[in-house]
């Protein structure tokens, strides 16, 4: 979170800077035309902007007007209204209520995907053809394949496609025109336990509960934590791992 108070206050430094108004207790007015005509202007009103929607999207709250006052109050070396003690007490608490504000909301969103999940795993096992583990794990049979099922240890090939329940699509090796290769066992557990299940040139649909999936962490700005995940796999080839004959 320090990281990127610290990086938001250097962004808009930069901006204040290539807008000419360093300096400047008053500032400039921008328009568009100075916008059109000036390309520091531009560069700075652009800088700003991108600045700007990113900490709305952070979720950061303060008063934007204070801020500007402070920054040009140290940028140009006028007395501070603020001792250096109060500005580290004020930051370390903001940074504390953000960081607080933040685990409540995705505490708050974890929950809400739990629910959604276990609602539509309920649902769905209900539905024909598909099937249940006894870990929870749930799937259709789209294509049989022939042959062995790869062990965890295995390395196996495959071409796939992840979306989560209100059908975003997060990952897709199709979209790459590249198979992933990996490790069995190096996967989220959906997968290991799934793909087992599975014979050279299956092609299987998975319902991935969250324990099985990411859990409370999630992955990346767009799995969140606790969802459930759809993925449909094609395992296009097995390399068997090769075990030391006992001497």
């Amino acid at each position: 979170m320090k990281k990127v108070i610290c990086c938001a206050i250097m962004a808009v430094s930069m901006f204040f800077c290539a807008c000419g108004n360093c300096g400047n207790a008053e500032g400039n007015t921008v328009t568009k035309e100075k916008i059109d005509s000036d390309k520091q202007v531009k560069y700075g009103y652009a800088l700003g902007s991108d600045v700007g929607r990113n900490l709305k999207k952070q979720n950061f709250d303060f008063d934007v007007n204070a801020f500007v006052a402070g920054f040009k109050t140290a940028f140009t070396g006028a007395e501070s209204k603020m001792t250096e003690e109060e500005i580290g007490t004020a930051l370390q608490e903001f940074q504390t209520e953000m960081i607080t504000k933040m685990m409540e909301e995705r505490a708050k969103k974890g929950a809400a995907n739990k629910e959604a999940g276990e609602k539509f795993l309920a649902e769905n096992k209900t539905k024909e053809g598909v099937k249940t583990t006894e870990s929870g794990l749930q799937y259709i049979i789209e294509k049989e394949g022939e042959g062995e099922s790869p062990a965890a240890e295995d390395t196996v090939e495959v071409h796939y496609r992840g979306t989560l329940l209100d059908g975003t699509e997060f990952d897709s090796s199709y979209k790459r025109e590249q198979p992933a290769k990996f490790p069995l066992n190096r996967v989220i557990k959906g997968w290991t336990e799934g793909v087992q299940l599975m014979k050279k040139g299956a092609k299987y649909k998975f319902f991935i509960p969250s324990e099985l999936a990411y859990g409370e962490g999630g992955a990346g700005e767009t799995i969140g934590p606790n969802s459930t995940l759809i993925f449909e796999v094609e395992l296009l080839s097995i390399e068997k791992v090769q075990k030391e004959q006992s001497k």
